[in-house]
């Protein structure tokens, strides 16, 4: 059996999508679709005619023909299957079975046709495989592209560090410079003192002061330190470590190589070491991404949870905000149209200044007062509009659930964790921490699903895993420690992120109060947890 061509034509005979499965012309093609309504009779019921070369097998679909071309030597039930599958698949990817529909969805369709048929024979599969196919999700994409925007995000910060490590070092040369030519001045007023210079200079030997002190660099750096350190401060810079005036820049110089000495040692020992930097007001506004639409909403849950390690759930809290931010006033008279799951576990309480009945009644988050706007220019996340909080004891509702067995056999402590996820969510950076008793080693990871690592200073074994979907819903990690008592290994910590969130808060649209287009808005959402523990 060998199918010729998969096509869809109008009533008319106007082809509309044709897939050959054989060196085919296009005139030769044509000719055939062409031809195709002629033969069709008023009034027979059969799905099928033949001419002297080719046998055309068809099935009417509302508006248009779905047709098989196929040659007279092939096995008629087996083409009839393969219709009858094509009838399926055609409705998946075109809702409407008319002529601009059919048009509209052409490649998805020529793309359904390839995996329903490959060299003109039928594969052996099923709609919903054909539906997988075509959608080619790729886990692997999706981890490359994870992994990229960790790497843009770990640039932007040795960026930023940088900078700071370069103004820094721009102040320091700036105190050298200025510091020595006090100490030139310094010294050409001793020129010019002469004996008085030799007299002050006995006179304070004698009663035990430094020379350096009297007239040196000393006291014009310590003078120069004080004018830059407030200078710098005036600028908006982290302030640098100024020595005392009392001071000289030799045990300065000592006490730096000293600490970066013993900082270098810790770094050998495998701690990561983060430098003292003072952020200043706007690194600390600039956590989140800022805004450049002219109005954005952000729908952020925290997640509260505690189990228990011999199974069972203690506490489980969820709390969500939904926060607005606008850029210019003109933009502040709008109403907000959301929708959510309606889950009646979830309450929801809104600001005071919010129309709580056109709220309850029609979803619409507005002021009370529609002359009044919403303020522009709010700092962090923006204006709270509405919260809500959802508890529950139903284990069924965690995301993530994690099993720790530690067990002593002789010298030796194995402990086996496995974790479980729900397909509610795609987890995100996750990192499950798990506190083990005083090692001078690492412990011996048998086996991971991701990646570990051991924090030697605080005694926590992490277990890491950039993303969890419904490729690894669950994974394990075997390791071996000394004997110790199976209570060490608790509480055990999680932390993850979630772009999909328990209300399924989204916004629909917004409504301008003064008429007009509707400013452009973005909307941003996320799940974090905020205590996630095992006890």
């Amino acid at each position: 059996m060998v199918v010729l061509a998969a096509s869809i034509t109008s009533k008319s005979g106007k082809a509309l999508v044709s897939r050959q499965f054989v060196d085919m012309s296009r005139i030769r093609i044509e000719g055939l679709l062409a031809a195709f309504p002629k033969l069709i009779g008023s009034g027979k019921q059969h799905t099928y005619v033949e001419t002297e070369n080719v046998r055309y097998v068809y099935q009417p679909m509302e508006g248009i023909y779905l047709l098989l071309v196929t040659n007279k030597q092939s096995n008629i039930l087996e083409d009839l299957d393969t219709l009858r599958l094509l009838s399926k698949v055609v409705p998946e990817f075109s809702a409407s079975l008319d002529e601009e529909g059919i048009c509209k969805h052409a490649f998805e369709l020529i793309f359904a046709f390839d995996e329903v048929i490959s060299l003109g024979h039928k594969e052996n599969v099923t709609v919903a495989q054909v539906r997988q196919y075509c959608e080619m999700e790729s886990h692997e994409e999706r981890l490359h592209k994870l992994v990229l925007q960790s790497k843009i995000n770990e640039t932007k910060d040795v960026m930023k560090r940088k900078a700071n490590e370069i103004d820094k070092s721009k102040i320091e040369r700036g105190k050298l410079e200025k510091g020595g030519y006090s100490s030139l001045q310094s010294m050409s007023s001793m020129g010019s003192m002469g004996s008085i210079g030799r007299m002050d200079n006995s006179f304070s030997n004698d009663m035990g002061i430094s020379s350096g002190n009297t007239f040196g660099g000393g006291s014009g750096f310590g003078i120069t330190s004080e004018i830059d350190s407030f200078s710098s401060k005036s600028k908006g810079r982290p302030s640098a470590a100024v020595a005392a005036p009392a001071k000289g820049m030799g045990m300065k110089l000592g006490k730096s190589q000293r600490t970066n000495q013993f900082l270098e040692s810790l770094k050998a020992e495998g701690e990561m070491i983060v430098e003292d930097v003072r952020p200043s007001a706007n690194s600390a506004k600039s956590a989140g991404p800022p805004p450049t639409d002219p109005v954005t909403l952000t729908a952020e849950e925290k997640l509260n949870v505690t189990l228990k390690r011999d199974g069972g759930l203690s506490n489980f809290d969820v709390q969500g905000t939904l926060s607005l931010q606008i850029l210019n006033q003109d933009d502040g008279f709008i109403q907000v149209q959301i929708e959510s799951a309606g889950n009646p576990e979830i309450k929801f309480k809104t600001h005071p200044n919010i129309n709580k009945e056109l709220f309850s009644n029609e979803n619409i988050l507005g002021s009370k007062d529609p002359n009044r706007p919403f303020p522009a220019g709010q700092s962090g996340d923006g204006l709270g509009l509405l919260k809500w909080r959802m508890q529950s004891k139903d284990e069924s509702a965690v995301p993530l659930t994690i099993n720790c067995w530690p067990s002593v056999s002789g010298n030796e402590t194995y402990v086996s964790i496995e974790y479980e996820a729900s397909s509610m969510f795609d987890l995100q950076n996750v990192v499950v921490s798990v506190p083990l008793p005083a090692l001078r080693e690492a412990p011996n990871v048998r086996q991971v699903d991701g990646e570990w690592r051991f924090d030697s200073r605080n005694s926590i074994l992490e277990w890491s895993i950039l993303l969890i979907d419904n490729s690894n819903r669950s994974g394990s990690m075997e390791f071996v420690v000394p004997p110790a008592d199976t209570s060490v290994f608790f509480p055990i910590s999680v932390r993850f992120s979630a772009i999909s969130t328990f209300s399924s808060m989204k916004v629909a649209s917004i409504v301008p109060l003064k008429g007009g287009a509707p400013p452009k808005f973005s909307q941003r959402t996320q799940l974090v947890t905020e205590s996630y523990q095992v006890v």
